[in-house]
């Protein structure tokens, strides 16, 4: 999978919040996207992923074989935000189930073990309502990072995790990510940790 955006810019009203955004992001590569809060990292991801529409320029999607219409893109991806609420009715159970309709794990991971791995299995049957902040956050990254996709955008992933959180998140990268393409919004070096290439979003203002 590759993702390329041309002179690509976003604005709310008339005030821009990024101009002229020319990258390339390449299967298997590690890409962090840097800058101070309120600088426009969160909107770029999100244009990146089609959750929102850029207002000039262009973005594509490709893979070896064909060249993706921008509303299949999300069939390719997975993404971990703090904006993108779980339903808090479900249990963790039915949130799996629910999950599984639309993007399946990994061959290597079952329900179960992505439950384990992320240290919530003695709540399959709490609603998400129940949950502490950081059990939410912890669900979200098992349903981005276990998800059988090429491509994995995460959005301040260590959003409401402690140390021990951290640590969970950065051995799962370690372990899970394989050859995937991934991008991180961030202005937290723990969360980008894995990345060597770096966007400065206060290049494109």
């Amino acid at each position: 999978m590759k993702i390329t955006l041309h002179q690509t810019g976003k604005r709310f009203n008339y005030d821009w919040i990024f101009r002229r955004v020319s990258a390339t992001f390449e299967a298997g590569g590690r890409y962090a996207i840097l800058g101070p809060n309120g600088s426009g990292k969160s909107t770029l991801l999100q244009v990146i992923s089609g959750h929102l529409h850029h207002n000039e320029g262009t973005v594509t999607y490709s893979t070896p074989e064909e060249l993706l219409n921008t509303d299949q893109f999300f069939r390719h991806c997975a993404i971990a935000a703090p904006y993108l609420e779980l339903i808090e009715e479900f249990t963790l159970a039915e949130s799996l189930q629910f999950h599984l309709q639309f993007k399946q794990f990994i061959p290597s991971i079952t329900p179960a073990d992505a439950v384990a791995l992320v240290g919530l299995e003695k709540s399959m049957n709490k609603q998400i309502r129940y949950f502490s902040s950081g059990m939410k956050q912890r669900l979200k990254l098992a349903l981005t990072i276990f998800s059988d996709v090429p491509v994995l955008l995460l959005d301040e992933p260590c959003t409401n995790l402690d140390a021990a959180g951290i640590q969970l998140y950065q051995q799962l990268i370690t372990d899970y990510s394989g050859d995937r393409l991934i991008i991180v919004s961030s202005n937290d070096e723990q969360e980008y940790f894995m990345c060597p290439n770096h966007i400065r979003i206060q290049d494109y203002k």
